[in-house]
């Protein structure tokens, strides 16, 4: 049990705690609460336990944008990614930001139990980009909300996004999302279209674009060029819709 001087200075703790989000033993130790004190105070029910290592005020409910910046403290190249970060520029097709939260990592092991029990996500690590592109290029902070939480630009986000398709992410949609999207920066779309390798991506964006005659056709024809000319790529997703994508 905490002696009455333990849960005394705590208390003094607990008053200058953040709100809504979890407690790391990085940021409790900048408080004075060692490992094996956060574990008692557990014990005690003066904490939470989340995970190890993780906590949480008693009755505090977490926010999604600070757990974010928690997490992406801890996996790395975590950003709002695909339809989620399109839906935080602005571009939006009967979808909300706060609806399923699309979000993209370079690790492979899943986020964990207490993010996603609580917030509905979907979480991938699919490898869009050679190993030259800069690292966080094309990322920034989220629009509205916490700095420290990372979502794609509209031009990565677009790439992200066709990346999906077949794989839960609807070729209707991704139409009509796409034909939205006029005013790309083209230089930044040329840096990541350079980058990119996988050849459903980029002949799916040169189809979408020569469709809806979009201003960045051309430079996704380019890059179609790059990865395979005139050579036809065939896919069925899922749901058994049928990708029939043509080279430039």
């Amino acid at each position: 049990m905490e002696s009455i001087k333990g849960i005394f200075s705590f208390k003094t703790v607990l008053a200058k705690l953040p709100r809504g989000e979890p407690l790391g033993l990085a940021m409790l130790a900048q408080y004075g609460v060692s490992a094996f004190r956060a574990s008692a105070l557990a014990r005690s029910g003066w904490l939470t336990h989340l995970a190890r290592g993780v906590y949480v005020l008693p009755g505090d409910t977490l926010e999604r944008d600070a757990c974010l910046a928690f997490l992406s403290r801890q996996v790395a190249g975590l950003h709002v990614g695909g339809k989620s970060a399109l839906g935080a520029s602005g571009v939006r097709q009967n979808v909300a930001f706060r609806d399923v939260l699309s979000l993209w990592g370079d690790r492979a092991k899943p986020l964990p139990d207490w993010f996603t029990q609580r917030f509905e996500c979907q979480y991938q690590s699919t490898q869009l980009f050679d190993a030259s592109l800069a690292k966080g290029f094309a990322l920034q902070p989220l629009p509205v909300g916490r700095s420290d939480v990372l979502v794609a630009t509209p031009e990565r986000a677009l790439l992200e996004l066709l990346s999906d398709v077949g794989k839960g992410q609807s070729l209707a949609e991704a139409r009509q999302l796409v034909e939205t999207l006029h005013s790309l920066r083209s230089e930044v779309l040329d840096v990541l279209l350079s980058h990119t390798t996988r050849i459903k991506v980029v002949r799916l964006a040169q189809a979408l674009a020569a469709e809806f005659d979009l201003p960045w056709a051309p430079l996704a024809a380019l890059h179609s060029q790059r990865l395979g000319g005139g050579k036809r790529w065939i896919a069925v997703s899922r749901s058994g819709e049928r990708l029939d994508l043509k080279g430039a």
